[in-house]
């Protein structure tokens, strides 16, 4: 089911990490939040689950294909009521598509300078920390 009541919309969002421990970001290229950064996701469409959501949100906004995993969280901002899953890269090239104009990997202090320029989706950053889903590994090297 894609809605709470009448005026709730269900969305979904795929939390994944690289083998450095950054987290995957996009830049949303739409409203709610165009141009802000945040973790790929979007509606979940009538008749659809979350889990295949979360695999087609994945690979419209990031060119990933993604194995969905655990529940790691739930939000609610606004309307959307967003369940964010766990997810491990399965395949594909990270590319920005349909609702991202950027997609990349980000480690906590590139989180940490775009949360204080305020460049992050509301509440993004605390979210993720009391989550336990921030980003964990050091800047790889060049």
């Amino acid at each position: 089911m894609n809605t709470v009541s009448d005026s709730t919309v269900r969305c979904v969002g795929g939390i994944v990490h690289d083998e450095h421990g950054r987290i995957l970001l996009i830049r949303r290229a739409n409203e709610p939040g165009r141009g802000l950064w945040s973790v790929p996701g979007g509606r979940v469409e009538p008749g659809e689950t979350d889990e295949a959501a979360v695999i087609r949100e994945m690979r419209e906004e990031t060119g990933l294909d993604v194995i969905p995993g655990t529940f790691v969280g739930h939000a609610r901002r606004g309307r959307y009521d967003i369940h964010d899953y766990a997810c491990a890269v399965a395949g594909g090239t990270l590319r920005a598509g349909d609702d991202a104009t950027d997609a990349r990997w980000m480690d906590v202090e590139t989180l940490i300078e775009l949360d204080k320029d305020g460049c992050l989706a509301e509440l993004l950053f605390v979210t993720l920390r009391d989550w336990g889903v921030l980003p964990t590994g050091d800047v790889p090297s060049a």
